[in-house]
């Protein structure tokens, strides 16, 4: 959604590296590429005046005319901006001293309100270890009811559900019956789904404001279609005035629009963004950061979100076992069992684009992200399941005739299968090497490794062939001079394990994840 944005404010950044003192025009001229790039992303104009006049107040100021890198320190400053406009700090859900907590759902038809109460169900659920109930009080838009139903079935939760809907039914009663039902069967929570209409009228808010009156909710949630723009402004100050929420939930992140909602909803209203929802299935669902958002549209990366969600993920247990077998006999009991069960595991965190994408520069790489094919892991699984027990455990007895039968099993080339066992092995050296706590190899004060951009891979030993010099005849010397070791990388340039060029030159990616995502 933040792809154009991210691309323009990347562009004026460009242009003040290398300078050594920001001018007035130097601050204006960025100035005007930022309000370009957020009147671009459909931000409301209000937020845009009031945002570019503190840039411009704060880049003028002192902090930047005395710091040794103006492009660093305006970046700063946007990324400070960014957030104070998102919401400023993450806002938790206000839980009831009481139960239940009653939380409700409001928003027009088709802002994904139904899905969105499944979501956040199972959220609570397993993250909170809340006991949710699910409340049906959208009577009448056609089949909400059965949605519902179908939908808390999926998230392991029971659904209140007295009337059929489609019209007949009083949502009202259905909501006070739901306040009894839940204190009745010990529900610490309770999501009431409401009706939406398709334009904000009288009757929607009549109706949602005496369902607010029967519950008496602790939260009430507007949910927004994200891809609306603008429009989701004007709808939110309506209900804001008509019904009132306490906090936001954006729906629809994953979708092609331009995020004006994102960057100018909380400004407005006053209400900031608690949840985003990002895609079809319940696992689509994250707590808002405000800082982390900020840092993704800058290109910086959102690499606490990747942590959280690796430890929802990954088995502690199992990931014990997998630490203690790289860390004994430099890792060679690591198995391609293993590298494959790693590799399920890392799956079950989503796509791999997506994961890829919250590393730091990753929107540099985004067109190879986008052409990568997610098909390529099951065909990386389809060759392991193709070899034999003992294939798997040592993978240095796959001869020829082992590959040619292992590529005919699995329906793949013979280059396919040796490619394969060549990546097992760099990446176990890599995994063992960090395992026994020397680092990622190709790291600054690492030695590279093959296609990891460090002191490794083909560019580099082509390099060192021509290069090649007599040693001295002192042996500690000699082995220095053999072993250079990487330079840091310069500000704002990645370290060389995440493809960060030795000479300060242009971002590129490592040979491995090129040829993963499709590159040449």
């Amino acid at each position: 959604m933040f792809d154009t944005l991210s691309d323009r404010l990347s562009t004026a950044f460009k242009n003040l590296r290398g300078k050594g003192k920001l001018t007035d025009a130097d601050i204006d001229a960025t100035a005007r590429e930022i309000r370009i790039a957020l009147l671009e992303a459909d931000v409301a104009l209000p937020v845009v005046r009031e945002f570019i006049a503190a840039i411009k107040e704060r880049a003028a100021g002192a902090e930047v005319r005395g710091g040794l890198n103006p492009a660093q320190q305006v970046i700063k400053i946007v990324n400070e901006e960014l957030v104070n406009i998102l919401g400023g700090e993450t806002r938790e859900l206000r839980m009831a001293k009481r139960p239940p907590t009653v939380i409700m759902l409001a928003g027009l038809q088709g802002a994904g309100k139904t899905t969105l109460a499944g979501k956040l169900a199972k959220w609570l659920r397993e993250t909170k270890h809340q006991t949710p109930m699910l409340v049906a009080a959208d009577l009448q838009r056609p089949n909400a009811v059965t949605q519902l139903q179908v939908v808390g079935e999926r998230a392991g939760v029971p659904v209140f559900a007295p009337e059929p809907g489609n019209g007949v039914g009083d949502p009202i009663e259905v909501a006070r019956q739901a306040m009894d039902e839940a204190r009745s069967k010990q529900h610490s929570v309770v999501i009431v789904d409401t009706a939406g209409r398709l334009g904000v009228d009288e009757e929607l808010m009549k109706q949602a404001a005496d369902i607010r009156d029967a519950v008496n909710p602790d939260e009430i949630l507007f949910v927004v279609d994200a891809m609306i723009g603008q429009d989701a402004v004007t709808t939110a100050q309506a209900f804001l005035d008509g019904v009132g929420f306490d906090g936001v939930v954006l729906s629809k992140l994953d979708g092609d629009a331009r995020g004006g909602a994102a960057l100018s909803i909380a400004q407005v209203t006053g209400r900031q963004v608690m949840f985003a929802s990002n895609g079809e299935k319940l696992e689509d669902f994250d707590v808002f950061h405000p800082d982390r958002m900020a840092s993704r549209i800058l290109g910086m990366g959102d690499v606490m979100s990747l942590i959280e969600q690796a430890e929802r993920t990954f088995d502690a247990e199992e990931a014990a076992k997998t630490a203690a077998k790289l860390q004994k006999k430099g890792g060679k009991d690591f198995t391609l069992d293993d590298f494959l069960a790693q590799m399920q595991s890392v799956r079950k965190m989503g796509p791999l684009t997506k994961i890829f994408g919250m590393l730091p520069g990753a929107n540099q790489f985004k067109d190879q992200l986008e052409n990568f094919d997610e098909r390529e892991i099951d065909r990386i699984e389809a060759v392991i399941h193709s070899m034999t027990p003992a294939e798997r455990n040592d993978p240095n007895i796959i001869n020829g005739s082992r590959r040619a039968r292992i590529a005919k099993g699995s329906g793949t080339e013979v280059a396919t299968v040796s490619g394969l066992v060549e990546r097992f092995f760099e990446a176990r050296k890599m995994m063992a090497a960090m395992a026994s706590g020397k680092g990622i190899p190709g790291m600054p004060g690492m030695p590279g490794m093959p296609g990891m951009g460090g002191g490794g891979g083909r560019k580099a030993k082509q390099q060192q062939k021509k290069g090649k010099k007599r040693g001295s005849g002192n042996p500690a010397k000699r082995a220095n001079q053999g072993n250079p070791q990487p330079q840091a990388p310069q500000p704002g340039q990645l370290p060389a394990a995440f493809g960060g060029a030795q000479d300060g030159g242009d971002f590129e990616l490592p040979d491995d994840l090129k040829k993963m995502l499709g590159g040449n």
